[in-house]
């Protein structure tokens, strides 16, 4: 599922948050599932996850594998995660909390992994990550020269 936003809340113990809108099939099932990944993604795979965000994952058997994404599960736990990913974040589901019209979703962090292009920081001339500023037809994103 695209987030919005998502972001380190806690060092101890290890959360996340993401912001979702209740409405969305895949947080649906976040919700029932009680765990979820995120799997940071490179530029040039923009195409692919702008039409992840249209795709209903209630109208497809396999919504990654429908917008080309290869994927499996996690080492930790049974959640999706997208193949070639440059970093990749297992987490269960800790809490909920309502915002406006999307939840927060607060996961435990339970496995963490990265490719080369991190080691005691993001190498920006190595990952170009996507970097979401907005919805207007569209994703909107940073496309600046990175640091």
């Amino acid at each position: 599922m695209p987030v919005v936003s998502y972001a380190s809340v806690s060092n101890t113990p290890p959360l996340m948050v993401v912001a979702c809108n209740p409405e969305s099939y895949t947080c649906k099932l976040i919700l029932r599932a009680r765990a979820f990944s995120l799997s940071l993604l490179e530029r040039e795979e923009t195409n692919k996850l702008d039409r992840l965000a249209t795709t209903h994952g209630g109208d497809v058997k396999d919504k990654l594998a429908s917008v080309g994404f290869k994927h499996g599960r996690g080492t930790k736990l049974s959640v999706p995660v997208i193949s070639g990913a440059s970093a990749t974040i297992e987490c269960s589901l800790k809490s909920r909390q309502k915002t406006g019209d999307h939840l927060l979703l607060v996961g435990l962090v339970r496995a963490a992994y990265a490719t080369n292009a991190f080691s005691d920081f993001w190498d920006f001339g190595r990952y170009k990550p996507i970097l979401y500023t907005g919805w207007k037809d569209g994703m909107t994103l940073f496309q600046g020269p990175y640091g």
